[in-house]
């Protein structure tokens, strides 16, 4: 992957090229970014550029044995590590290469949701295990075989628990040659012992004006929509691809029903809801949930007279302005977060899911049709 492969982020490319060209690259650093930012295909151009054996001003040549190699993903010296789903045939990230290589050939742009997909997941909970952390340091104590530089990307650690602590003193020091980038999304989730042991870079997220060209120019989408859909991704280009693709993942249409059945005091109809999202995994359930969060929110920007803040779809708009004109007030949104958040927490930390939606749906009958809020709550009413 080149430089100018990358959408956006141009005075971040000129400022890793110049690293380079100064020979300042420090050998352990966090590409921080929100999602859908591009911090992943720039670590990758990144390595690519280092490898490079004709290096241009602003770019690699893309011509090179190297580059060519880089490309495809499949140089000898270029290491990924990456959240994934453990099992019996798939003990570290390599067991899966395939699968990831194939993810980034068909579009670098994705987030987790998107690489879960592409996996045989079941209910389980993606991590980087202690296999993983020890298959690396195996990997990098080898001598690089055609490239100077020996480079491991490691996208999202935040997903390192302390099983990551085994590769501080690797990161600490490094063998000759030997470069970690770390790509995240989140600084409080990744290890202290680790963040202290980086250099972080960080990238912003990509500008409105940056989605709504490569809308228009590489999909040839008209300005008015184009601008609508910019607004709607809010600087994330896996979201602006997916309001392109017009994929829905169905949470709105779910979350919005099952709203209507706890106003509706439906019972019988949340017991089976309730059968249903405990069958989705984990993974499904907490996307589930943040879906329903972050709905509320923007709900509660309705309800506090912020249309103009609120980011949500035309048919999702018409959703929510009706919940918040009949049926919502502010005091039971934040209420009904909160249980939602709770829920996620729990979630998280393997409760039995079926218990869970059950209980949470009976708040929402307590909360929405017979307005009690949770005991020991307390707002201030204007």
């Amino acid at each position: 992957m080149q430089f100018k492969d990358i959408i956006g982020q141009e005075e971040i490319k000129a400022q890793l090229v110049q690293t380079v060209v100064e020979n300042r690259v420090s050998h352990a650093q966090l590409f921080l970014s929100t999602e859908g930012s591009g911090a992943l295909p720039l670590a990758i151009a990144y390595a690519q550029y280092i490898n490079c054996l004709d290096k241009q001003d602003n770019d690699s040549c893309g011509a090179c044995s190297s580059c060519r190699k880089y490309e495809r993903y499949i140089h000898p010296d270029l290491h990924f590590s990456y959240p994934f789903f453990a099992s019996k045939d798939a003990r570290i990230a390599v067991d899966v290469i395939d699968e990831w290589r194939s993810m980034l050939l068909e579009d670098p742009y994705f987030d987790m949701d998107i690489w879960r997909s592409k996996l045989n997941a079941e209910n389980k909970q993606a991590n980087i295990n202690i296999a993983e952390c020890h298959d690396i340091i195996k990997k990098l104590s080898y001598k690089a075989f055609e490239g100077e530089t020996k480079v491991l990307i490691m996208w999202l650690p935040e997903y390192l628990d302390r099983e990551g602590n085994s590769l501080l003193k690797i990161i600490e020091e490094p063998p000759a040659n030997t470069l970690f980038l770390l790509v995240a999304n989140n600084q409080e989730q990744i290890l202290s012992t680790l963040l202290s042991r980086t250099q972080i870079v960080k990238i912003p997220k990509l500008s409105h004006e940056t989605i709504e060209n490569y809308l228009t120019e590489k999909h040839g989408m008209p300005e008015e929509q184009a601008t609508e859909y910019s607004f709607l991704a809010d600087g994330n280009l896996i979201e602006a691809k997916l309001l392109l693709a017009n994929t829905q993942n169905g949470n709105a249409d779910k979350f919005a029903e099952w709203l209507r059945m706890g106003y509706g005091n439906r019972v019988l109809e949340l017991t089976t809801f309730v059968d249903q999202a405990a069958g989705w995994g984990r993974e499904n359930q907490k996307n589930f949930l943040k879906y329903g969060i972050n709905f509320l929110r923007e709900c509660s920007l309705l309800l506090s007279d912020a249309e103009v803040l609120v980011k949500l779809p035309a048919r999702t708009l018409d959703t929510a302005k009706k919940l918040s004109e009949k049926v919502l007030d502010l005091p039971m949104a934040e209420a009904i977060i909160q249980e939602l958040e709770r829920a996620h927490y729990h979630i998280e930390r393997n409760a039995n899911p079926k218990i869970l939606f059950l209980d949470v749906s009976l708040q929402l009958v307590k909360i929405i049709k017979f307005k009690t809020l949770p005991k020991g709550t307390q707002y201030i009413y204007n």
